[in-house]
């Protein structure tokens, strides 16, 4: 029986995030929609220009890992935090969701990693990410029985820019796949994307990654396509099962010759699109390690994601596992 339903790897970092107007962005050279990296020097520079902001743990798979535990599902983490204010935070805020997390902190420098997210008055979010302390994740912070223990071992594909992270998601699914489980990764942004395009690929039709989650843009740019349609028919080639979610469209998911659409929920209000990508794929986890349909399985991701972007911050206030209840989706 496995120790656990899934287990996350990502980029443990601490959310900063602020509401701007689009001129803010436009006059401190800020890529709307996108997680643009920065070093420490501009890191200082739009922290100083910030105006009032909220301090969450998020990172991509972090906030997954949050909610899947939300769900009631068995959630571990691995990530590299330094030991610092932040790494304390972080640690204390991820376990506190109800997620094994015990990847050894790194003592010194760099600090744990932090991300400036300024939020436009369309709910867009526009992240600007020091790495910090993730570029030292490596495959010394792989546990072996974690990697082994989980039915799903779910990746951001934002772990390609460290560079020992690949080293470390290589190892975690070689345990995965040699205890009979499976692999999943998140393609994360159109800009990463293009970063590694024809390394996403290989992962995927090596048959190292078995289950990829993108949403509409991040699949056009995969297969460099303007059709969604045709980006649709080659993923289903590439990999077991997908899943592609199309903001208000819902989202579609994929599995061989399989197609089953599936709707967004109503929502009141959109206020922060931070997490949601992050938190379908947590539904979406939490009902296929389950042994849910895929109808089932995209509904539970939509309801996620359709609640935290009613909120400011990636990870939900309320108990997912209620709001299945009430939803009848469990």
């Amino acid at each position: 029986m496995s120790q656990y339903d899934v287990l996350c790897i990502g980029n443990a970092i601490v959310d900063i995030i602020a509401r701007c107007d689009e001129a803010f962005l436009t006059d401190n050279g800020i890529i709307k929609g996108a997680m643009n990296l920065i070093d420490a020097e501009r890191a200082e520079l739009l922290y100083s220009r910030m105006g009032p902001a909220i301090e969450a743990s998020g990172g991509s798979a972090g906030n997954t890992a949050a909610g899947v535990a939300s769900f009631g599902a068995r959630a571990a983490y691995f990530g590299k935090v330094s030991n610092d204010h932040l790494g304390t935070i972080y640690t204390h805020d991820i376990r506190a969701q109800g997620v094994a997390f015990d990847t050894r902190p790194l003592t010194g420098e760099p600090p744990t990693a932090r991300s400036m997210i300024f939020v436009t008055p369309d709910g867009e979010r526009s992240m600007n990410t020091y790495l910090g302390a993730c570029v030292e994740l490596g495959p010394e912070d792989v546990e072996a029985e974690k990697a082994s223990g989980a039915k799903v071992t779910y990746f951001e594909g934002y772990l390609w820019d460290p560079p020992r992270a690949k080293e470390a998601i290589r190892m975690a699914a070689r345990h995965a796949h040699a205890a009979g489980n499976e692999v999943s990764m998140t393609l994360s942004d159109p800009f990463c994307v293009d970063r590694y395009r024809d390394e996403f690929l290989d992962l995927m039709r090596s048959g190292t990654v078995d289950i990829v989650f993108a949403n509409e843009s991040e699949l056009k740019s995969l297969y460099q396509t303007s059709s969604f349609e045709a980006g649709l028919d080659q993923i289903r080639r590439d990999c077991k099962v997908a899943a592609v979610t199309r903001s208000e469209r819902g989202s579609v998911v994929v599995r061989g010759e399989e197609t089953v659409p599936i709707k967004a929920i109503e929502i009141a209000e959109l206020v922060d699109t931070t997490g949601a990508g992050d938190l379908y794929a947590a539904g979406f986890l939490y009902g296929y390690t389950a042994g849910r349909s895929l109808a089932d399985c995209g509904a539970l991701g939509s309801l996620a994601a359709g609640l935290v972007i009613q909120q400011i911050g990636p990870r939900p206030r309320q108990n997912l596992l209620e709001e299945a209840q009430q939803h009848r989706l469990a």
